[in-house]
């Protein structure tokens, strides 16, 4: 798990070594095990940690590496966090993946189950994306895996799946129009 030794030490990535030495001199004598007061022994042992790395120019060097890597994947996960597309597309995949799943117990209610190949087909939804639906469907109750190992919609899912239908304004259950 990467830790921001960055943040540990409260500091810039821009940093100068005079400025790591004062916060760590600073950081060290406040949770030293032997300060009464504020002693923490596991927050000293991470700041040690941080200072060792990065008062060491190659070690700071191959753990900017690091450090830049995980920006992006933080940079990327606030993107897709403030994306509230990705958010909508998602409940569009579960509708849909309970609706496969609504319709096949439907057809054959003694085999109601879907392998995750075949949903993943259906669904056209990569199999990644597909485990965190799966995922989130089943810790809902609305799907569970059954004996044979398959996907299979529960009550709770299919009552979701009919409140999800009742809500659509587009959906027509029945059309009365004669012509």
């Amino acid at each position: 798990m990467f830790i921001d030794y960055y943040e540990v030490l409260e500091v810039s990535p821009n940093a100068n070594s005079e400025t790591l030495e004062r916060v760590f001199r600073y950081f060290a004598m406040r949770y030293h095990p032997d300060n009464q007061a504020t002693g923490n022994e596991a927050r000293f042992s991470e700041i040690v940690e941080a200072h060792n790395t990065l008062k060491d120019p190659v070690k700071r060097a191959q753990y900017d590496i690091q450090y830049k890597d995980h920006a992006g994947l933080s940079r990327e996960l606030s993107e897709e966090a403030g994306n509230t597309k990705g958010m909508e597309r998602d409940v569009v995949i579960q509708a849909r993946l309970l609706a496969l799943l609504y319709v096949k117990r439907r057809q054959d209610v003694n085999n109601p189950g879907i392998g995750d190949v075949e949903l993943e087909r259906l669904s056209g939804c990569p199999r990644e994306h597909l485990e965190f639906h799966l995922w989130y469907m089943k810790a809902k109750g609305w799907i569970a895996r059954i004996e044979n190992g398959t996907m299979a919609i529960t009550v709770e899912g299919i009552d979701r799946a009919n409140t999800d239908h009742r809500r659509d304004p587009t959906t027509k259950l029945l059309d009365h129009t004669v012509s």
